[in-house]
C-alpha cells in the first residue's frame, strides 16, 4: 500500500462557506496580531465578530495565533499567553479561570494515518475551568483536561488528565493530586 497524496491535496476539506471565513480572518488577523498588548477588549471584541465566544475579562495576547475563531469558546478571567499556537480545526472550549501560558500548542486537527489520502479529522479539544497548562506544552487532539489540573511545562498530553491531577513528561504523567491551600 502507498499514499495518495495527490487525492490528499485535490479533497476539499471545508465548505466554501468555511473558505470564505477563512479569507476574511486573513484580514482579521492583521489586526489582531498587530494591536497594542493590553488591548485586551479589543482583541476580544475582534475573534467575537468572527464567531468566537469569549467570556468576561479574558486575557488574550497579541502574539497568540488562532487559526478558526469561530471553533473558539473561552470562560470568564482565563489567559492565553504569548506565542501561544490554537490550531482549533476542530472546537476547543476552554473553561473559566484556565490559564494557557505562553509558547503552549493547542492541537485540534490531525490526519487518519490508517487512510492512504490522509483525510484531516477535527477532534474537539476540552479544557476545564481553572486548569492551568503551563509553557510549551503540546495538548493533541481529541483530549479533555479536567477542572483544576495542571499540565507542566514541556509536557506533551496525548490522553485525558483528570480533575485537579499534575501532569508532566513527554508523553505525559500523572504526577500527584492538585490541593489549594
Amino acid at each position: 500500500m502507498e499514499l495518495d497524496i495527490e487525492k490528499n491535496r485535490k479533497c476539499l476539506n471545508y465548505s466554501k462557506r468555511i473558505y470564505i471565513k477563512r479569507i476574511l480572518w486573513t484580514f482579521g488577523k492583521f489586526f489582531f496580531r498587530n494591536s497594542p498588548r493590553i488591548a485586551f477588549g479589543y482583541r476580544n471584541t475582534l475573534l467575537r465578530l468572527f464567531g468566537a465566544k469569549i467570556g468576561k475579562q479574558v486575557h488574550i495576547y497579541s502574539s497568540t495565533v488562532i487559526w478558526f475563531p469561530w471553533n473558539l469558546e473561552i470562560g470568564d478571567w482565563s489567559a492565553i499567553g504569548e506565542d501561544t499556537l490554537i490550531y482549533n480545526l476542530g472546537r476547543v472550549v476552554i473553561g473559566k479561570k484556565a490559564t494557557i501560558s505562553h509558547r503552549t500548542h493547542i492541537c485540534a486537527g490531525t490526519h487518519d494515518y490508517t487512510n492512504p489520502t490522509l483525510p484531516l479529522l477535527r477532534p474537539e479539544i476540552h479544557i476545564g475551568d481553572q486548569a492551568w497548562i503551563c509553557a510549551n506544552a503540546f495538548i493533541g487532539p481529541n483530549t479533555h483536561i479536567g477542572e483544576g489540573a495542571i499540565i507542566g511545562a514541556g509536557t506533551v498530553l496525548m490522553k485525558d488528565a483528570e480533575a485537579w491531577g499534575i501532569y508532566a513528561g513527554n508523553p505525559a504523567k500523572y504526577i500527584k493530586k492538585r490541593i489549594l491551600s
